[in-house]
């Protein structure tokens, strides 16, 4: 996997992508009336979320010199690192041991993917 420009916005892209996934999906936890709203957030944020995703997956696609796996995997990596995060910020849940071992695994797997030629 290179480690350019191409990389560094699909980790972007992919970055905004989940944390948006976060809100949409969790939102009802945080603010309870959004559950009135359920199908506009799905619809209004799934296209937008979704572009993001797309664009990211295929940057690093191309930094990775056509490789799918790693754009999988990253992705998903990262999705556990922001949702831990914005749980614990938005929903004030701590981070038990079970789940700190996962965030050391998932960054374990991040750092596989883009440096283990």
């Amino acid at each position: 996997m290179q480690f350019n420009s191409t990389f560094l916005l699909g980790i972007l892209y992919i970055l905004i992508g989940q944390i948006l996934v976060f809100f949409q999906t969790n939102a009802q936890f945080i603010w309870p009336k959004i559950k009135d709203y359920t199908l506009w957030v799905s619809m209004v944020g799934g296209i937008g979320i979704s572009f993001l995703f797309i664009k990211g997956v295929g940057m690093l696609a191309q930094s990775s010199g056509g490789e799918i796996w790693p754009t999988r995997i990253i992705p998903s990596a990262m999705g556990v690192f922001i949702f831990a995060t914005l749980t614990y910020i938005t929903l004030n849940q701590g981070i038990s041991m079970k789940t700190g071992v996962c965030l050391i695994l998932s960054f374990t797997v991040i750092l596989i993917q883009i440096f283990w030629k």
